[in-house]
């Protein structure tokens, strides 16, 4: 079955960089897109990163553009999110997300979560 197990997600200091990594396994990784989605504390789901999965296609919102790179390991079936300059705002729990399309009402199946938390 399908698994998608995030890991990386911990405490840093505004201004700091983080790498989140998704281990995906149960289906064939290069034929989906695959996103980053995060859910700040008391808020609804924000949609942040997406790329797919063969292509390397990658898109981004505008709150993590420049600041965010998304990217991947077909050897490994590994999706990964490289965060630098974090804000406190970017505190949220993120989630690996595998998508038929490059459209977030599209995401068939999710990660458990890491927890992001960018204070000092």
């Amino acid at each position: 079955q399908v698994q998608l197990v995030e890991s990386g997600g911990k405490l840093v200091q505004p201004g700091g960089s983080l790498r989140l990594s998704c281990a995906a396994s149960g289906f064939a990784f290069s034929n989906y897109w695959m996103n980053w989605v995060r859910q700040a504390p008391g808020k609804g789901l924000e949609w942040v990163s997406i790329i797919h999965g063969g292509a390397g296609i990658t898109y981004y919102s505008d709150r993590a553009k420049g600041r965010f790179t998304i990217s991947k390991d077909n050897g490994q079936n590994t999706l990964s999110l490289q965060m630098n300059s974090l804000k406190p705002e970017d505190t949220a729990v993120y989630y690996c997300a595998k998508s038929q399309f490059a459209l977030p009402w599209t995401i068939l199946d999710w990660g458990q979560g890491t927890q992001v938390t960018v204070s000092s």
